[in-house]
């Protein structure tokens, strides 16, 4: 096919898949499901466009997962998940290493394979996803501390499986424990030394570099955390963690454009995981994987009911030991049903395929098969387990969605509030609101139509009020219009203070 063929077919992909992103929200599947469907349509088993090189689909796989990852953490609001940083990191290091040694134990003992076989089996399905766990997770009303730990634990847990999946890839033996740690310590180090530089380098670089256009933040900011990625490759160091690492403290610094800067990271992001997706359909070959299927659907039995539920209880008590975090056995059960499997473990899967590791392409088959069938057991079900395990927390912050525009040579902000049908902001008068001295709202969107309010004007669920803050006061201001919109405005009454 010529070029053009090429391109005609790419826009159609894209825009169907952009288009099943509304299938896949109203029935609670992650969109993942799709767009591997996408991919398995245009290869052997539907127009037979061939695609068989695990060695290049690694390597976009590793581009695409960087790109996520930077959206990740871009998009992700440092006061949210501060709390849960401790349970999160435990979960993805000791939570990520027991989940491997039980994964290789018991599925060695049922399905008879090596043990350099079951170890990678286990740290290929480790790690949990993203972009599978928040497309569902998104429209749950969790406790800040619940989402922060399933957030920042998926960004966090990548960077360590990544380095266990290539080091038992290399090794023709499994490699002894203390060689394992130590290699896998130093990789973490590096990474995190290089994010954990980069990142505050790269604000205060673009604090005071003037750039002539604003559409070339997004690119300087995305540039940076590839600057980092590489930085920390060539070192020999984590590129995912230190990607991770710069694109957090990028996106929660004060920098120009920043709601410019997230939307085009998450187009970013969406077109990788759809190209991502597309690509694994296409290298999957349907007819070869009848055997992987009951093999498969043990190890993710395994999975989802021994090695996830044994590696959190571990992270639980240990963070409750170290007085870190207290996880409460409902919250227990969640967080290890929540752990969906995405991309990343398919990903990781051409890794030991790439390199020729004996037994490889049967486990990419069984990691295929265990992502489709478990997502599709998990995530439609994760409301209904919330809900029965008393988890969900109505009138979090979540109902009230905040975007702001920056206007840097005024030093104020624009705040866009969206008000949802279940928040207390209805019916609240504009004066009620009580703002601090030097913010106001200056216009209300209400079924399309725009007005200037007055103090007696009373806000309506779906209106957007747009509201002038300085910026010294911005986030008073936020925690003002959070309060009200969960206690309604006699929140200052109950104790509310709208903090995260």
């Amino acid at each position: 096919m010529t070029l053009d063929v090429w391109l005609l077919l790419g826009a159609a992909i894209v825009i169907a898949a952009i288009a099943s992103v509304r299938i896949a929200h109203r029935s609670g599947l992650p969109s993942l499901l799709l767009f591997l469907g996408f991919g398995l349509a245009l290869g052997d088993a539907g127009l037979g466009i061939p695609f068989n090189d695990p060695d290049l689909a690694k390597q976009i796989g590793m581009i695409a997962l960087a790109v996520i990852l930077a959206e990740g953490g871009l998009t992700t609001n440092w006061s949210h998940v501060r709390r849960s940083v401790p349970l999160a990191l435990i979960l993805a290091t000791i939570g990520v290493a027991v989940s491997i040694l039980v994964m290789a134990m018991i599925v060695r003992a049922l399905l008879g394979v090596d043990l350099t076989t079951a170890l990678i089996l286990g740290a290929v399905l480790a790690p949990t996803d993203a972009a599978a766990v928040f497309s569902v997770l998104r429209r749950l009303p969790l406790p800040p501390r619940l989402s922060g730990a399933l957030e920042a634990e998926s960004g966090f847990n990548d960077a360590p499986t990544v380095i266990a999946v290539v080091l038992l890839s290399s090794m023709a033996d499994a490699p002894s424990l203390g060689t394992f740690v130590l290699d896998t310590t130093i990789e973490l180090v590096i990474g995190a030394a290089v994010g954990l530089a980069v990142g505050p380098a790269g604000a205060y670089a673009l604090r005071r570099v003037a750039l002539p256009a604003s559409g070339l933040y997004p690119i300087a900011v995305l540039a940076l955390t590839f600057v980092s990625y590489g930085g920390a490759v060539l070192l020999h160091g984590s590129g995912f963690l230190a990607i991770y690492l710069t694109a957090l403290i990028l996106g929660n610094s004060r920098l120009p454009h920043r709601a410019a800067t997230r939307g085009f990271a998450e187009g970013a992001a969406w077109l990788s995981q759809i190209g991502l997706f597309v690509m694994l359909g296409l290298l999957a070959t349907p007819k070869e994987m009848g055997s992987a299927i009951l093999p498969g659907l043990i190890a993710g039995t395994v999975l989802v009911l021994i090695a996830r539920p044994i590696s959190v209880a571990v992270s639980a008590v240990l963070a409750r030991l170290l007085r870190l975090a207290r996880v409460s056995w409902r919250e227990q059960a969640f967080l290890s049903w929540a752990g969906l499997r995405g991309a990343i473990p398919i990903v990781l899967a051409t890794i030991p395929w790439a390199a020729d590791v004996e037994g490889s392409k049967h486990v990419f088959n069984q990691v295929f098969i265990i992502v489709i069938v478990f997502t599709l057991l998990q995530g439609p079900t994760l409301p209904w387990v919330a809900r029965k395990l008393g988890v969900t927390a109505t009138g979090e912050a979540h109902d009230l969605e905040v975007e702001a525009a920056p206007l840097e040579e005024l030093q104020a902000d624009l705040l866009q509030v969206k008000v949802s049908s279940g928040s207390q902001l209805h019916g609240v008068e504009v004066f009620e609101l009580r703002l601090p001295a030097g913010a106001a709202v200056t216009l209300v969107v209400r079924d399309g139509k725009s007005f200037v309010p007055s103090g007696d004007t009373r806000i309506r669920a779906d209106d957007q009020l747009l509201v002038v803050t300085t910026a010294a006061c911005r986030d008073q201001v936020e925690r003002r219009l959070r309060a009200v919109s969960r206690r309604g405005k006699l929140a200052g009454w109950f104790g509310e203070r709208g903090l995260e």
